[in-house]
């Protein structure tokens, strides 16, 4: 039987994962705000949406807490979720549900719900406690293609803030959909997803300048940057995350290792 994977919320990461799956000879439907097509349903229909559940053999959400803090496809669909018989669910979440570590490690077993993001929180949890064999992500800052510190600095908006000891993880967007691919025979469980070397901003964004050819941008403090609150709350957490589980029970490794790999790759 052809393998058929239902995509709640086809966005940067999972848009990617449907194209390899469509050409490993997958069949893909994907559910977004708006039909559009036979393979692209809307969350609101609700009878479409309980035939491609009977149908799929996995199911995948990429779709984030929406305005008012809940799961919009949970909210909806949770019931049917539960129900469905494919034999494989999983849930793209956050490493933002680890709060601010000070720089240290996090893995899987770090406490979870000291940070900003509540509803992340609340719906990583609510996606683990949906199924026995639900399969669980924790993402870190996501770039690829069209979405690098390469666009940034050619679009004149990258920032180095003056922040010592500032340090995240980060993961290519490619390495995701690997992530995914290689926990199909996999057990189920959280995993974080993240390249094997968390560092400070400036360095991403001063490698990408040296790739370009361009000075890097001055250096400047948080107030200085006029940084959105969103983007600023973003340096306000340091935290370098691990992810040696997903390396010894899925058999998973970064393509992109770092982001020197990675931006050469976007270059």
């Amino acid at each position: 039987m052809t393998p058929h994977m239902l995509i709640f919320g086809l966005g940067y990461s999972a848009s990617r994962l449907a194209v390899r799956l469509r050409a490993a000879g997958w069949r893909v439907t994907g559910v977004q705000r708006e039909a559009a097509g036979p393979d692209i349903l809307a969350l609101e229909d609700d009878a479409a949406i309980r035939r491609a559940l009977g149908e799929a053999t996995h199911i995948l959400s990429s779709v984030p807490p929406g305005c008012d803090g809940g799961d919009p496809v949970l909210d909806r669909h949770g019931g049917a979720l539960r129900a469905a018989a494919a034999g494989w669910v999983g849930y793209l979440s956050s490493t933002g549900v680890y709060g601010d570590t000070g720089g240290a490690w996090v893995d899987e077993s770090a406490p979870t719900g000291t940070g900003r993001r509540d509803a992340r929180v609340r719906t990583d949890r609510a996606w683990q406690d949906l199924r026995c064999d639900m399969r669980v992500f924790r993402l870190p800052g996501i770039y690829g293609p069209g979405r690098s510190a390469i666009d940034r600095v050619r679009e004149g908006k990258a920032h180095r803030i003056d922040l010592p000891g500032q340090v995240f993880s980060r993961i290519h967007v490619d390495d995701i959909g690997g992530a995914v691919l290689a926990s199909l025979s996999g057990p189920p469980g959280v995993y974080n997803i993240a390249d094997d070397f968390p560092c400070s901003q400036n360095r991403v964004i001063e490698h990408a300048c040296a790739l370009l050819g361009l000075p890097p941008p001055p250096m400047r403090t948080l107030e200085e940057a006029g940084l959105s609150e969103a983007a600023a709350a973003f340096y306000r957490e340091n935290r370098r995350v691990s992810a040696r589980r997903a390396a010894r029970l899925l058999g998973w490794r970064p393509r992109y290792r770092d982001y020197r790999a990675g931006l050469a790759a976007c270059l």
